[in-house]
């Protein structure tokens, strides 16, 4: 069996940790390594994996893995994701793909000019729930789509996820770009208008942790997309993403994480949930795997990052000129 060669560069984003175990429990993968500057942060899973660490990320390119897995902070992605495509690597890069329209022009360009492909991670179309109801849209049942009503509700993270010069922005940046992708993939009609809000109404933070994005599409329909940190540590999960579509003939509810059990017990001192349905990290990462063996494109693209995030960006600029700005 030939086997995909896979590095990861940075533990910063939590998904790391999924993306790690999925990658983990493939036959078909060799995990070659992992870069971290921090080396506290991947201590504990080196010495459990046994797996080499590298302090710089170059000496993890200069290996002969096949992909590279980017979960750095926000501002880090351009640099790791050109540097691995010059080094002819692969490239499955977290969300936001960049945060300027700029740099993730030039992460795209750097893997089109190598030969290697940009696959951006946007595992939330692997829920059944979205699977779904693109299949539905695909097949007629609700006819043209006239409007969606998204939401990506989440606990403040912390940590650089509200430090702008790591992160880039707060919530309309973290959480427009899930159903951003949602939309794009579903509608399949470009942004021609954006009008956003953003403020900071739930913590101490400066940074957003709330905002609202209206988008209007080149075929007609519109969208507004609820995005925020609102969720209070007490919640039961770290949030939500769920959109009601509207169409000509029909609507489609969808909620992503709808298949969960709801645990309640004194030791943890709070409900839960327990999710049960697919794990999308899980699908998304045998999606790029199976790309890349196989010699097919990967199913969402540095353009599909680039489009998604451009739309969080003109909201930021939007909120600042209190006016809608266009694509």
């Amino acid at each position: 069996m030939k086997k995909l060669k896979i590095g990861l560069i940075s533990f910063a984003h939590g998904h790391a940790y999924s993306y790690l175990a999925s990658l983990a429990a493939m036959p078909e993968v060799e995990i070659v390594g992992i870069a971290d500057e921090s080396q506290s942060r991947v201590a504990s899973i080196v010495e459990r994996t046994g797996l080499p660490y590298y302090a710089d990320y170059r000496e993890l390119l200069a290996t002969d893995a096949d992909a590279i897995v980017i979960c750095s902070e926000n501002v880090h992605h351009a640099r790791h994701a050109i540097a691995a495509a010059e080094a002819r690597k692969h490239v499955l890069c977290e969300k936001p793909l960049g945060i300027s329209v700029s740099e993730m022009e030039r992460m795209i360009a750097a893997a089109r000019d190598n030969g290697v492909q940009l696959m951006t991670a946007f595992p939330c179309r692997y829920l059944p729930a979205v699977t779904g109801a693109k299949a539905a849209i695909e097949r007629g049942d609700i006819g043209d789509i006239v409007a969606v009503k998204g939401t990506n509700h989440g606990t403040n993270p912390g940590g650089w996820f509200t430090d702008r010069a790591l992160s880039g922005g707060g919530a309309l940046l973290d959480h427009t770009v899930h159903v951003m992708d949602l939309l794009n993939w579903m509608i399949g009609s470009e942004v021609k208008e954006v009008y956003g809000y953003a403020a900071s109404r739930f913590g101490e933070t400066k940074i957003d942790d709330a905002g609202l994005v209206h988008v209007k599409f080149a075929g007609g329909a519109f969208a507004v997309i609820d995005t925020s940190w609102s969720r209070p540590k007490s919640f039961p999960t770290w949030g939500d993403v769920t959109m009601e579509i509207i169409g000509t003939k029909g609507s489609i509810s969808v909620d992503g994480f709808a298949q969960k059990n709801e645990v309640y017990s004194d030791l943890a001192g709070k409900g839960s949930w327990s999710y049960w349905g697919d794990d999308m990290d899980r699908l998304m990462i045998e999606s790029f795997v199976g790309s890349l063996l196989e010699g097919r494109p990967v199913p969402i693209t540095g353009e599909d990052g680039l489009r998604s995030a451009a739309v969080a960006l003109a909201a930021y600029e939007s909120a600042k000129l209190g006016q809608p700005v266009a694509l």
